[in-house]
C-alpha cells in the first residue's frame, strides 16, 4: 500500500477554475508547507502546493514500479485545509484536487494495473466552514449553525447554541457529529449514502479515521453498507494501541470479531521496529512483534496495516537518523536537516526498517516519499511535497525489490511467523507457507556478525547479496538479508 497527501504528490500542470480565493498557493514545490501562525496566532493549513488526482494518475508507471498493489488517499472531498480533515462537503470532490471524473478516471486506471485505491473516510466530525454546519456563512443561510430547523441541526451536539457545541478534541473548527443520529447514519451509510457513492466512483475501501471514537452501532452499519456494495472491499480503522483489547465509550472494543473493521493500522509493529533502528534490544522488539502476533485473529494479522510514518507522526528517516523531537517548536523542527553523516547511516537505518516493514505479517505501507528519503519532524514538515528528480535513488531501488520480493514469495503474503534469534542489536525470523520460506535477519551491531538459519536453507542465496557460505550468513554493521526458498 502507498499512502498519498494529496496536495504534496504530484501536480498534473492543469490549472484549474478555482472559485475561492481564501487560499494562497506556494509555486515553489520544494519549498516547507506554511508553519507560522498568522496575524491572529492561528494555523489554518490554507496554503497549497495544487497536487491533485490527474497528478497521482500520472504517476501509476512509477508506483506500479515498486510494487504497488492499493493507494490509500488522504482525505479528497470538498474542504478548506490542505489536509481536508475539516470536510465541507462529503458529496463533492475538492476542486482543487479535480472532479468526480478525475476520480473515477484514477481508480479505473489504477485497477488496468492491478491497483486497488481506498478513500479516508473521516466521520466523527465536519469542519465548521461546511455545508452542514456553516459557522462561517460560505453556504448560505442553512446549516446547523445558523438555523435549528436545519436538517443536519440533528447530527451536532449543542451545549448552548450556536456557539458552544461537542468540538473534535477541542478544536472549535471540527464539530464533532453525533454517528447514531439516523439522519447522520442515513447520509453516510444509507443506499445512496457517500460510503457507496465512492464505491460506485471506483473505490476499493476506506481507511476510518480515528475508529476509536466511532462508536460501536455506526461501525456495524458502515460495514453492512460497504460488504453489501463490494464483499471484497477492505475497511482499515485508525487505532494507534493494541485494537484486541482497547477500550472506549467505557467497554471493550469489538474492531476484531468480524462485524465491524477488517484490520487496523498497525503502529504496534512500526514502534517496535524503529525502536530496534534507535538502539532497543532486540528482546524487546521481539516481544512486541509477539504480543501483535498472539492477541490478533488470523485474517486481521494477515492484512495488517504496517507503516513506517504517517500524516500524523514524524518522517522514519527523521526518527532514526535525527535529534529526538522532545517538544522543541516549529521553528527549530523548521530549521532542521540531517547532516551528510546522519543522513548517510538513516539510509543504512531506513534499509533495514523497511525490511522489517515488508517482511512481517500484514502488508507493508508506504507513506508517499520515504521511499524517497524524505525527512522532516511533526505537521506539516512531516507533509512536504514529493521530491521529484531530488529523490535517493539508492533507496528507491531498495524498495523496488522489496516490492519484488513480496510479489514473488507466497510467504509474506500468509505465511506463518517464527521467531529465531532475538539478543542485544541482532534479529531474525522465518516466514513460511507451504509454497516457499525466507528466513530474514538484521544486524544492527557496529560490526560484521554471522548467523545461523534453520536446516534446509543450504542452497539459498542471500536476496541483497551478502556472504552465504557454510551455512553461515555473514551480514555486515548495520545491514540485513533475507535467504528464500522453494519448498
Amino acid at each position: 500500500m502507498y499512502q498519498i497527501f494529496p496536495d504534496r504528490f504530484y501536480f498534473s500542470g492543469e490549472e484549474k477554475d478555482i472559485k475561492r480565493k481564501d487560499f494562497t498557493r506556494n509555486k515553489d514545490w520544494y519549498a516547507l508547507p506554511v508553519w507560522q501562525p498568522n496575524e491572529h496566532g492561528e494555523i489554518t493549513n490554507s496554503d497549497f502546493f495544487m497536487g491533485d488526482l490527474k497528478g497521482i494518475a500520472r504517476k501509476l508507471d512509477y508506483l506500479q514500479q515498486i510494487g504497488v498493489s492499493c493507494i490509500y488517499l488522504n482525505p479528497i472531498g470538498e474542504a478548506y485545509s490542505n489536509h481536508r480533515y475539516d470536510t465541507g462537503d462529503y458529496s463533492h470532490v475538492d476542486p482543487i484536487l479535480g472532479t468526480e471524473d478525475d476520480f473515477r478516471e484514477l481508480c479505473a486506471l489504477a485497477k488496468e494495473r492491478g491497483i486497488h485505491v481506498i478513500n479516508d473516510g473521516v466521520f466523527s466530525h465536519t469542519g465548521a466552514d461546511s455545508v452542514y454546519f456553516n459557522r462561517y456563512g460560505r453556504y448560505g443561510d442553512g446549516g446547523a449553525y445558523r438555523d435549528m430547523n436545519s436538517p443536519y441541526y440533528s447530527w451536532y451536539k449543542f451545549n448552548e447554541w450556536p456557539d458552544n457545541y461537542h468540538s473534535w478534541w477541542g478544536f472549535y473548527t471540527l464539530p464533532e457529529v453525533n454517528e447514531t443520529d439516523p439522519a447522520f447514519n442515513e447520509y453516510i451509510n444509507g443506499e445512496n449514502g457517500i460510503i457507496r457513492k465512492y464505491m460506485r466512483l471506483g473505490n476499493s475501501g476506506w481507511r476510518l479515521d480515528v475508529a476509536d471514537e466511532l462508536p460501536d452501532e455506526f461501525m456495524v452499519n458502515l460495514r453492512n453498507s460497504v460488504k453489501e456494495e463490494n464483499p471484497e472491499a477492505l475497511i482499515v480503522g485508525e487505532v494507534w494501541e493494541d485494537a484486541s483489547n482497547k477500550e472506549s465509550y467505557g467497554a471493550r472494543r469489538k474492531f476484531l470479531l468480524g462485524e465491524q473493521l477488517d484490520t487496523v493500522m498497525n503502529y504496534v509493529f512500526r514502534g517496535a521496529i524503529l525502536d530496534f533502528c534507535r538502539g532497543q534490544d532486540a528482546r524487546y522488539t521481539m516481544a512486541s512483534i509477539m504480543s501483535v502476533i498472539e492477541n490478533y485473529p488470523r485474517p486481521v494479522l494477515r492484512v495488517l496495516m504496517n507503516s513506517l510514518s504517517t500524516h500524523d507522526t514524524e518522517r522514519a528517516l527523521t526518527i532514526v537518523a535525527g535529534e529526538p523531537l522532545n517538544d522543541r517548536d516549529r521553528a527549530w523542527q523548521a530549521a532542521q536537516k540531517l547532516s551528510p553523516e546522519k543522513r548517510k547511516m538513516g539510509i543504512k537505518l531506513m534499509k533495514i526498517a523497511s525490511a522489517m516493514q515488508y517482511t512481517l505479517p500484514g502488508f507493508p505501507c508506504v507513506y508517499y516519499g520515504d521511499e524517497a528519503g524524505m525527512e522532516g519532524y511533526r505537521d506539516p514538515f512531516n507533509r512536504c511535497c514529493y521530491p521529484w528528480g531530488k529523490e535517493n535513488k539508492e533507496l528507491v531501488e531498495w524498495h523496488k525489490k522489496l516490492g519484488a520480493l513480496r510479489a514473488e514469495y507466497s510467504a509474506f503474503w500468509d505465511g506463518e511467523f517464527v521467531g529465531v534469534y532475538a539478543k542485544d542489536r541482532e534479529l531474525s525470523y522465518i516466514r513460511h507457507d507451504d509454497h516457499t520460506a525466507a528466513f530474514c535477519a538484521f544486524n544492527l551491531m557496529g560490526e560484521d556478525r554471522e548467523f545461523t538459519p534453520p536446516p534446509g536453507y543450504e542452497s539459498a542465496k542471500p536476496f541483497f547479496g551478502s556472504k552465504f557460505e557454510d551455512n553461515k550468513l555473514c551480514l555486515k554493521a548495520m545491514s540485513c538479508d533475507i535467504l528464500t526458498i522453494e519448498l
